[in-house]
């Protein structure tokens, strides 16, 4: 995914959370949202978070690396 693709489902999720937050019920991704989904939301915003911070960031994809030694 693209740095844009994945900050536009980032946008999705927050204002998603705001509108909830709001008192608004909301749907997304064919799914109706109200209060109780809140922590899904979050969830859902968390996760693009992470898959933004990685795209920023590839150094932090790299994981671990090992040495051979001759």
């Amino acid at each position: 995914m693209t740095q844009y693709e994945i900050e536009s489902m980032l946008r999705l999720y927050t204002d998603a959370e705001t509108a909830v937050l709001a008192g608004k019920s909301i749907t997304f991704n064919g799914q109706q949202m109200t209060m109780e989904n809140l922590s899904e939301i979050r969830k859902g915003r968390q996760e693009w978070e992470r898959r933004l911070s990685l795209a920023l960031n590839p150094r932090r994809r790299q994981g671990y690396r090992l040495a051979r030694f001759k």
